[in-house]
């Protein structure tokens, strides 16, 4: 299982890294990201191509993940800079086609690994023609996104109700590596961390992204030590993940059972909340 920690900040990358994060993540998305979740309780990164430049001294080769924008008209020149940089791998976010994707793959044309962010209606409808445009080495489902553009009322909603159940079965069977949405830590979240990772281990996940809730939105070492043992909270998270890996088919469905009616509950009282 690789976790993702989304950070600009030198000294906190490497500190991650040797603490046991697997991947260092620079968020330089911004377009339409405004639009999209401004009027919600969400952190918008703004990270820079300069940030990667910076960060990529402190992370090994290989680990150095870089979103970019969507597909617009600067996109070739957008990805090429990137590159330069020292991204390792770019993800692609609020895709909506197998043309959209093949720009992509194309623009980086094998410099880098290329991860598809799957978090619109028509992406995750279209999933199988964009796995297989050639130059897709790797998706991640992005709940977020996802459950906005659906009208739901919880993040979580898509991996209840089936949705990621059906994306995960085309993954699987097309060999391309994937990961599911954020994980805060053990014992902690409205899902908490361990139900989630054996949803990770029934669908065939092997990555997730840090959440904000996991280190409290610290931006620097300092932080982060005041408040947590952090190798200690990845240990953790890692030992949820191979104690899942140890469970049987049935036991899984049981903790799927779980998340499908915490989910509706979390769900219901959001709306509940929303009407008043």
């Amino acid at each position: 299982m690789k976790f993702f920690m989304i950070t600009n900040c030198s000294e906190l990358a490497k500190f991650s890294i040797d603490s046991g994060v697997d991947r260092i993540f620079v968020d330089t998305e911004i377009l339409g990201k405004d639009l999209r979740q401004g009027h919600l309780n969400t952190v918008i990164s703004r990270h820079t191509l300069e940030d990667v430049s910076r960060l990529r001294p402190s992370v090994p080769e290989g680990r150095l993940l870089v979103r970019i924008n969507p597909i617009h008209d600067e996109s070739e020149k957008e990805i090429d800079r990137a590159i330069e940089a020292g991204a390792d791998i770019l993800m692609l976010p609020m895709f909506r086609s197998a043309s959209e994707v093949r720009l992509f793959t194309t623009a980086v044309g094998g410099r880098a690994r290329c991860n598809l962010l799957v978090e619109t209606a028509a992406a995750a409808a279209d999933l199988k023609a964009c796995v297989e445009v050639p130059g897709v080495d790797e998706v991640h489902i992005g709940l977020n996104d996802l459950h906005l553009e659906l009208g739901l009322h919880f993040m979580f909603e898509p991996l209840a109700s089936g949705l990621v159940d059906g994306m995960a079965a085309i993954l699987r069977a097309s060999g391309v590596p994937f990961g599911i949405g954020g994980i805060a830590r053990v014992g902690e979240g409205l899902l908490p961390a361990e139900l989630l990772l054996a949803e990770h281990v029934r669908l065939g996940s092997t990555a997730a992204i840090l959440s904000r809730t996991f280190h409290r939105q610290a931006t620097s070492v300092i932080e982060i030590k005041e408040q947590m043992d952090f190798s200690l909270e990845i240990f953790k998270l890692r030992e949820a993940f191979r104690q899942s890996s140890l469970c049987s088919p049935e036991e899984l469905q049981a903790a799927h059972r779980d998340v499908q009616k915490n989910v509706q509950l979390i769900a219901d009282s959001i709306k509940a909340r929303k009407a008043q």
